[in-house]
């Protein structure tokens, strides 16, 4: 198949866009919607701290490459790359070395933040412990949380997630099927600053997941193909399929889940603005309720060892 912008061969089909692309046009492209996105986004990141939530898979790799590419010529702003490690044995190891690596190639200052030593447990600790619990349920806030610790000791104005378009079209038809209006409307990118909280963007969200796959490949990024042995049991799973599928049958179903998310967000906002959120109890950061999310799992964790000291 011919390119639709040249005479060089396509590397990819972009269905809902009704394009065919070459390798030179395809990274263009990419580049451009990821500028667009900054642009709308953080328009007035000029100077300051830009935090990127760097995990060592393809999904982080472009956002910190494309990130790096993007402020390349604002010494006034600081860049640097957070990785979590969750503690979870034959999968975060590798994709710790994938971070560290492409992170010294892009000379991006990286820290590593242990669960083990922030939270005094880890993932696999925890889905030994809380059998009725999903992993990736309180392996998702504690991660979210430690993100945000790690980039409010920075000082960091930004926190770059490496959401893709099908992550977060997965994530807007996950909370309309649960009638969950109030995490969709949470969801990044943060329009606001929050008390407590570092807003987070989420540049790659134009981009296919597959596109992402394809551009760290052919830009020689260093990532890890690895997959979470606790992700088989995510109910993200099913959405995932079900989305493939009405993507496939209806080309740009992923694009209208986003904008239907931004014309809910932008009515409700309109009609009434957030109020600050309260404070945990325990940990003191940002909470819904009187604890955190993070420390009721914490607590789960907790409730076993003293029934059994009791």
């Amino acid at each position: 198949m011919q390119c639709s912008r040249c005479a060089e061969p396509a590397v990819i089909d972009q269905p809902y866009a009704s394009l065919h692309l070459c390798e030179a046009h395809f990274r263009d492209s990419v580049r451009e919607r990821v500028r667009r996105d900054w642009h709308r986004q953080a328009p007035r990141m000029r100077a300051g701290v830009v935090a990127v939530a760097l995990s060592g898979g393809k999904d982080s790799a472009v956002a910190l490459s494309l990130t790096q590419a993007y402020f390349r010529r604002r010494p006034s702003v600081r860049l640097v790359a957070l990785s979590v490690d969750e503690g979870i044995a034959g999968y975060r190891p590798a994709t710790l070395v994938r971070a560290q690596e492409l992170a010294r190639s892009l000379g991006v200052e990286h820290r590593v933040i242990s669960a083990s030593s922030t939270l005094g447990t880890t993932t696999d600790e925890a889905a030994a412990n809380l059998k009725g619990e999903i992993p990736c349920s309180f392996c998702g806030v504690w991660r979210r949380q430690m993100l945000n610790r790690g980039a409010t000791e920075l000082g960091a104005d930004l926190l770059v997630l490496g959401f893709n378009l099908d992550d977060l079209a997965q994530t807007v038809l996950m909370n309309l099927a649960r009638a969950d209006i109030g995490r969709l409307t949470r969801m990044a990118p943060h329009p606001t600053r929050q008390p407590g909280l570092v807003p987070r963007i989420a540049p790659l969200s134009s981009i296919p997941e597959r596109e992402v796959f394809l551009y760290a490949r052919l830009a020689g990024l260093p990532f890890d193909h690895g997959e979470c042995p606790h992700a088989g049991a995510a109910a993200r799973n099913v959405y995932r399929e079900v989305l493939w599928r009405l993507e496939e049958e209806f080309p740009g179903t992923r694009h209208s889940l986003l904008r239907t998310r931004e014309a809910v967000t932008r009515a409700i906002l309109a009609s009434a603005p957030p109020g600050a959120p309260g404070r945990c109890v325990d940990c003191g950061e940002p909470a819904g309720g009187e604890r955190c999310r993070a420390c009721e799992y914490r607590r789960q964790m907790d409730k076993p060892l003293m029934e059994e000291a009791g």
